[in-house]
């Protein structure tokens, strides 16, 4: 009876002093928002702008500290640092390893801002750039590879390794955040200070992911709308968010290898026949060349697009894209970080800093390149008025109208609206699977926590989402992710030092510097540890 009920406590088991909490939370916040939705949209909005009005400065700081940390972790001391055994090969290999980083990671949201994004800001120009002129077109062409490149996959990498380091390393048993903040937290009260990070980290996911519903739900409705020839409303809108329930909860249902891998695969391969036949059946030449004079454009104005405050001016640009994608990218580090680190098990510190960023980069940077791309084209031939829609009719319709300008219109349109379905799936059913994690307990790296805790998720996710949509503006959406993205600078904090402390102590002695020092006869040299 005794090793019975051993191995029943060794079994993985839902944590309620996380579950709870979080899961009242998630409520609170989602019924008022079915129940009231103007006031309390404008509640979440008038949040959002005391947030980035008083701490913009914050957050573009902790973009470009994530950047030096990861130089720091890529070609420092540590960079060799075997996150497994010595001669344990990648648990993936890299072509999984990258479909389900990309995938998970960015899902759709690089359709439903690729098409868009460039037209919001040739409407209101960075940098005091007048509207309509030559330069506001380049510059809008530039801005969403910054917003999706370097420093956004940089906030993604950094939690990633020290979760992988106490996966791998350190040997934990848990899939939990706030474990890897152990090398920094203090002995007294430890538990209780795990139980509230975890709670935070699961917050800012529900947040992340519901404005990616947010967005998404609204789009693939148009989409249909479009395809259908019917009238977007909002009964298409929550069919579209029950059948989107139903196939992630299947995927997650059946777990990581079996489910999430498998979509994963096929949304990279619809991805990349989706750029190339952009390039090839739209403006090809067109693109490159606008995608080359952006990258140079980034590149030569880097420094200054990332520390932009406008703080003279005082305009609202920086506040409202910039701040807003950086805290986007702080949401959902928790549920990347772990799940970039669960899928990292055999590679050495450098390789995943630099696989994360440079494949994040190239795939952001291929899709929204040649997107925006295209709706630019639209734009400055006249072919169709983006602009126009974008005022009239909304971000989803702009999304839904210029892939079907393309050629073979209806077509393509499905392909895009499949794709868009299959994105989405892999980036939920992926923060379904997280979630359910960081909610169990004596759950090994290798398991996978109980499928009741991985559909419950998923049901409470597209609870939020539907809440969301009652008031449909794209602020409150917005405003849903900043507000949650708020406790996870400190925790990032948090992981970092806990990392340091943690390879110091683990290799410190390995990597020490050493300082030649030529003695006075200058016969020969010796070697002193500093």
């Amino acid at each position: 009876m005794s090793v019975q009920a051993s191995k029943k406590n060794n079994q993985p088991e839902v944590d309620w002093a996380i579950f709870v909490p979080a899961v009242i939370i998630v409520l609170v916040c989602a019924i008022p928002l079915m129940l009231f939705p103007d006031s309390a949209a404008q509640l979440l909005v008038d949040g959002r702008k005391a947030i980035m009005s008083n701490f913009l400065w914050l957050y573009l700081s902790v973009a470009i500290a994530a950047v030096m940390f990861c130089l720091w972790l890529a070609f420092g001391p540590y960079a060799h640092v075997k996150l497994g055994a010595a001669d344990e090969p990648p648990e993936y290999s890299d072509a999984h390893w990258v479909a389900m980083m990309f995938t998970a990671a960015i899902g759709a949201g690089v359709i439903a801002w690729g098409f868009a994004e460039p037209i919001y800001y040739l409407q209101t120009p960075p940098m005091g750039i007048e509207p309509g002129s030559p330069k506001s077109f380049e510059w809008a062409h530039m801005y969403p590879l910054f917003h999706w490149g370097v420093m956004g996959w940089a906030i993604y990498a950094v939690p990633a390794v020290p979760i992988a380091y106490m996966l791998y390393v350190k040997r934990y048993r848990t899939l939990r955040i706030s474990s890897a903040c152990d090398g920094v937290l203090p002995a007294k009260g430890r538990s209780q200070i795990k139980t509230l990070i975890d709670i935070f980290i699961v917050l800012g996911i529900v947040g992340g992911v519901a404005t990616s519903l947010g967005l998404g739900v609204p789009l693939l409705s148009a989409m249909l709308a479009t395809l259908f020839d019917i009238p977007d409303s909002m009964l298409i809108k929550m069919a579209v968010l029950c059948v989107w329930t139903l196939l992630f909860g299947a995927s997650v249902y059946r777990g990581l290898k079996s489910g999430i891998k498998v979509l994963a695969d096929i949304n990279i391969a619809l991805a990349l026949v989706a750029i190339v036949f952009v390039l090839l059946a739209g403006p090809g030449i067109f693109i490159l060349d606008l995608t080359v004079n952006s990258i140079g454009l980034m590149f030569g104005n880097f420094i200054s697009a990332a520390t932009w405050t406008d703080p003279i001016a005082n305009g609202s640009f920086p506040e409202d894209w910039t701040g807003f994608y950086w805290a986007w990218w702080l949401a959902y580090t928790g549920m990347i970080g772990l799940f970039f680190a669960r899928i990292s098990r055999g590679r050495t510190i450098r390789q995943m800093v630099l696989g994360v960023i440079g494949w994040g980069c190239l795939g952001t940077w291929l899709f929204m390149a040649v997107m925006g791309g295209y709706s630019l084209h639209l734009q400055t031939t006249g072919s169709l008025a983006v602009q126009e829609i974008l005022s009239t009719q909304g971000m989803s319709f702009v999304n839904a109208l210029v892939i079907q300008s393309m050629p073979l219109g209806k077509f393509t349109l499905a392909v895009f609206t499949l794709l868009s379905i299959i994105f989405y799936a892999t980036s939920i059913d992926s923060a379904a699977y997280v979630l359910s994690s960081i909610c169990a307990r004596n759950l090994p790296a290798d398991a996978e926590p109980k499928r009741w805790n991985r559909l419950a998720w998923a049901v409470l996710l597209a609870l939020i989402t539907a809440g969301i949509l009652q008031s449909g503006a794209l602020d409150t959406v917005m405003s849903m992710t900043v507000l949650s993205s708020v406790p996870l600078v400190p925790i990032m904090i948090l992981l970092c030092v806990s990392l340091v402390r943690w390879l110091n102590q683990d290799f410190g002695h390995l990597v020490s510097a050493k300082t030649l020092v030529m003695p006075a006869d200058n016969s020969h040299s010796k070697i002193t540890d500093n």
